[in-house]
């Protein structure tokens, strides 16, 4: 979180309600704004899919162009920047409906699922010019987004504000890139950028070490003159190594969480599980370690969401919303017509391991099932409780079913 040293202050309080700490740059003052903020999480592939999931289940509700802003990380920039490249396509009915939905974002987004991208961007990155980000992005352009940039997402007074998270490695802040600007706080903002969508969620899913980092080079003269805190100057300015969003903040919420009243968290992240027996070499002991850092980090942010759709809307911190999860168990939400997703089942999706890896037909549809089952519930639940049930799965032939070995390269 983007934290300053006024932090614990009285005009800065550490609540357990506010996951996203203000920083110089922004305006603690300013009135929260009515509309509806969607944070999609990190996660790879798994993330991808559960996501494409829920969506398909605010798609069916109308919500879509309810949503003012997407904020995304990681895996979920993936779903999001191909929504993002779809909104005019939608098809939009005067309910809110996205009748192409379907061919516009889940065709896409599925194709990608049967390509595994991140063992070929690694050895590519070895034995060619350029290095592992260079390679996803090149995928990235060849199978989802083309030669489309930054521009090609919808105008914020058409459609949502889409925001792809990245976290600048050289200044341990957050970079965001948008239709609008791209910046970090303390480098500076580039107005109206034409960087490609590739180039985008390739850096928002660098994940660590082996697709880290994404290296953006920038021309000085792009920046707003003046619009950095401290580090508007080579080599911050110029050679910007970033990596996956969801080492900053994998949930996404930095960027909706000081703006928005309604706040919609969808959290494709894995479940970490014990080990009896640790590796004795260093870089397996690391990876453990990392994992144990971003879990702590991602259930305390994660907590700190669900008590403030908790507070009394009198607070200041009270947010509406909803959360959803691969962890969740939709039958604890006690919500009638709830469809039908087993703990048991859904917790080995929950395990399926964080790659950019080839997922199995079946398993892709699992996966798309319970993000859509997930979200409904929690909508339902704590949101709306008006809001009509589902009459099925997308798939209802498979569930949530068994998932099988998705990760095979």
């Amino acid at each position: 979180m983007e934290i300053l040293e006024a932090e614990g202050t009285a005009r800065f309080p550490l609540t357990a309600a506010f996951p996203a700490q203000w920083i110089e740059t922004d305006q603690p003052d300013r009135a929260l704004e009515p509309g509806i903020a969607l944070c999609l999480s990190g996660g790879g592939y798994r993330a991808m899919l559960f996501h494409l999931g829920a969506l398909w289940r605010l798609n069916h509700l109308g919500f879509l162009p309810r949503i003012a802003r997407i904020s995304s990380v990681s895996g979920g920039s993936i779903t999001a920047g191909v929504l993002g490249m779809a909104w005019s396509r939608l098809g939009l009915d005067a309910s809110g409906v996205g009748v192409n939905f379907e061919a516009e974002v889940v065709g896409p987004i599925r194709r990608l699922a049967d390509q595994t991208i991140d063992v070929p961007a690694i050895v590519g990155g070895m034995v060619t010019h350029g290095n592992a980000s260079d390679h996803v992005a090149e995928t990235y352009r060849k199978r989802l987004f083309g030669d489309r940039t930054l521009q090609d997402l919808p105008d914020p007074q058409h459609g949502p504000m889409f925001v792809i998270n990245a976290a600048n490695l050289q200044t341990g802040a957050l970079w965001r890139f948008s239709r609008t600007y791209a910046a970090d706080w303390r480098v500076g903002v580039i107005p109206n950028p034409t960087i490609t969508l590739a180039t985008a969620v390739a850096a928002s899913s660098a994940f660590p070490p082996i697709l880290s980092p994404a290296i953006l080079h920038v021309d000085e003269s792009a920046y707003t003159p003046n619009s950095g805190h401290d580090l508007q100057h080579p080599p911050y300015t110029t050679r910007v190594l970033l990596t996956d969003g969801g080492v900053y903040d994998n949930l996404g919420l930095e960027t909706a969480w000081k703006r928005y009243r309604t706040v919609l968290v969808s959290d494709g992240g894995g479940k970490m599980g014990p080990e009896p027996a640790l590796p004795w070499d260093w870089i397996r002991q690391l990876r453990r370690v990392f994992d144990v850092v971003h879990n702590q980090i991602r259930s305390l942010r994660m907590r700190q969401v669900v008590e403030s759709y908790l507070l009394p809307e009198s607070s200041p911190d009270h947010r509406y919303g909803a959360l959803w999860s691969t962890r969740s168990d939709v039958e604890g939400y006690h919500v009638p017509g709830t469809l039908p997703c087993p703990i048991e089942t859904t917790q080995r999706l929950a395990n399926l391991p964080t790659r950019l890896a080839r997922v199995d037909a079946t398993t892709q549809m699992c996966l798309i099932n319970w993000g859509y089952a997930s979200a409904d519930a929690a909508l339902r639940k704590y949101l709306d409780g008006s809001l009509p049930a589902p009459a099925g799965f997308p798939y209802p032939a498979v569930g949530v079913g068994v998932a099988t070995d998705a990760t095979a390269a």
